[in-house]
């Protein structure tokens, strides 16, 4: 199905939206990045200047429309300059996550046919520069950050400072050249290339055009209630289709201000520096904020702990409120002003959200308790739910239409329908082109216009959309038992001791787990109570610790009905990144893999 363009201030694709906006923003702040400690501001007109010199200067290097360019960053402003700059000049943009292998890069680079790579530094350099021969396409190596390099040679290799100077020079050549590109692109061409995480095989590419992209820029912005007067922190992966939306298209309908933590270690400081008012993270961020402030009030005093119980307690009458779509009374809206004032605002202080009118979820389940204890904070949580081939979101829950464990309604212009098998198919102007290179999956996926998730769910009376399962994680114990593992899943994460979990059962007698640790809780734990351990492993096999675990176990098991309760488990001894096959670049645990490689442990939980 064809959809008519979504048009923006006259605008019809990113790129023309993205110039329209530096045009009238000019001295306004498009975003900030901290140099030396200062946070230093970007204006509109810069960023319009150095992504012309970007786009330009790989046109002078030899990129045609259509062809791709790849980045492997950081979040930081040049990942943004070369992003409208490619698509400005009618390229195609696609990331690459950090954490990606030379083996990896090689397979994205020759599924994308990569004509110009960007490289951050000598590290990122090194991965590019390793598989390179068997790479044809490949035109030119950008490096943004030259430290170490100086005393580089390399024909293929220019510095971004370089590519600014080939980008100006260009313009004043042709000075109409920009503009011109920038007219030629239509709605339904290949903007960005989102590949997938991969947890079930290699990467696919998935096609999204700028219609799709204008779609949910016309979509989401009013929903969020998105200005020029907002705040937000650019941290999770920019390829990642939620942070792509959330840190580089959205602002172009909102005019709000971008600012890039210093790095993956910098977000907690920076978040409270910078008190952002719209605020979207993936469930693991949001347990690891409510974890901290968990393992804090352990250390409290008596008072402090009282003080926090009551306060949090009249934050949880509000929020029951919220959720029943009741009113409260006059009463318990003087005492959860009173417990804001005197404790609950230090916390939203304390986690940098003291500002946020809009914090979102999505990326994966949250467990419901999280969002509720959000909630009585007095911070407005909503699950959003999507995935890469619908450019983001699909349902979202809103401030009068508010349902706790799902994941909201339609958003605008949206269709959801249920299949047959249970299975969650959407319809929309956001669904993708398809698979890059892949008809035959595209067809699997897309068809007569619905997109099939590969998630299992329903739809209530209400409107509200409650997703049980990936199709694919459906458990089917011996017994011939149904078992949707991620609620129990979620549950255990809520924990501040766990970090993720994947339920083992199917074909099985009973469910068990494997379980990775918060390592930083677990390991702080175990000093405060003197359990000796000398490294990771030997903290993983501590007494103390599998007590503790399995007390977290336990608390989850009653939730539960017998059937459905983890029998025994095992500890993953071994501290995972996102550099691990194990887990996606999302740190997430991959299902399959984990089965796989850890089948002798998992074993000896059947003996």
């Amino acid at each position: 199905m064809t959809y008519p363009p979504t048009v923006i201030d006259g605008a019809e694709t990113t790129c023309q939206l993205f110039w329209i906006r530096v045009k009238q923003n000019d001295q306004k702040i498009a975003m900030r990045e901290k140099d030396f400690g200062i946070w230093q501001s970007i204006t509109w007109a810069e960023y319009g200047e150095k992504a012309r010199a970007c786009g330009l200067g790989m046109v002078a290097l030899g990129l045609k429309r259509g062809e791709t360019v790849s980045i492997l960053s950081e979040n930081n402003p040049e990942w943004l300059y070369l992003d409208m700059g490619t698509l400005g000049v009618g390229g195609v943009s696609n990331g690459v996550y950090t954490t990606d292998s030379s083996k990896q890069v090689e397979y994205l680079c020759k599924d994308s046919r990569t004509r110009i790579f960007v490289a951050e530094n000598e590290e990122q350099l090194d991965k590019i520069l390793e598989v390179r021969e068997r790479l044809p396409d490949l035109l030119k190596i950008i490096v943004l950050d030259m430290e170490g390099l100086r005393d580089f040679k390399d024909d293929m290799v220019i510095s971004i400072d370089n590519l600014y100077a080939i980008g100006d020079e260009y313009h004043k050549q042709h000075p109409d050249f920009w503009e011109e590109q920038i007219a030629l692109s239509k709605p339904e061409d290949l903007a960005i290339l989102i590949y997938t995480s991969g947890t079930t095989g290699p990467p696919k590419g998935a096609m999204i055009s700028h219609r799709n992209l204008m779609f949910q820029i016309s979509n989401l912005t009013p929903i969020i209630g998105y200005g020029p007067e907002d705040e937000q922190l650019s941290f999770l992966p920019l390829c990642h289709v939620a942070e792509r939306s959330f840190s580089v298209f959205l602002p172009l309908f909102a005019g709000s201000v971008i600012n890039f933590v210093e790095g993956p270690d910098t977000v907690p400081e920076n978040i409270r520096e910078v008190s952002p008012t719209v605020f979207f993270a993936v469930p693991r961020i949001w347990e690891k904020f409510y974890s901290a402030i968990t393992l804090q009030l352990k250390e409290a005093t008596k008072l402090q702990q009282w003080a926090y119980g009551w306060a949090i307690g009249a934050g949880y009458k509000l929020a029951e409120h919220k959720l029943n779509g009741t009113k409260p009374s006059a009463f318990e809206k003087l005492r959860f002003w009173l417990a804001d004032q005197l404790v609950l605002r230090n916390i939203k202080r304390l986690l940098g959200l003291d500002r946020a009118h809009y914090l979102g979820s999505g990326a994966a389940p949250i467990a419901p308790d999280l969002i509720k204890w959000y909630l009585a904070l007095g911070l407005d949580m909503y699950e959003v739910y999507g995935q890469t081939e619908n450019t983001g979101v699909a349902t979202t829950n809103l401030p009068d239409q508010f349902k706790l464990g799902s994941v909201g309604i339609a958003a605008p212009k949206t269709e959801v329908r249920i299949s047959d098998e249970g299975e969650i198919l959407l319809k929309g102007p956001h669904v993708f082109l398809g698979y890059l290179n892949q008809p035959e999956k595209t067809a699997e996926t897309v068809t007569d216009g619905w997109l099939h998730t590969g998630d299992v769910g329903y739809v209530d009376n209400n409107g509200f959309v409650k997703i049980t399962d990936r199709m694919k994680d459906i458990i089917i114990t011996a017994g011939g038992k149904n078992i949707t593992p991620s609620e129990i899943e979620n549950q255990l994460k809520f924990s501040p001791y766990i970090s993720d979990a994947v339920v083992i059962g199917d074909k099985r007698k009973y469910l068990t787990c494997l379980i990775m640790i918060d390592h930083e809780n677990v390991e702080k734990y175990a000093q405060d109570l003197d359990v000796p351990f000398t490294n990771f492993q030997s903290l993983c096999k501590a007494k103390e610790v599998l007590d503790l675990i399995r007390e977290e176990v336990e608390k989850v098991n009653k939730n539960f009905a017998q059937v459905e309760t983890i029998k025994d488990f095992r500890l993953i001894e071994e501290v995972l990144t996102a550099e691990d096959d194990e887990l996606t670049p999302t740190m997430k645990l991959k299902r399959s893999f984990v089965n796989q490689k850890y089948k002798g442990m998992i074993d000896t939980m059947y003996q």
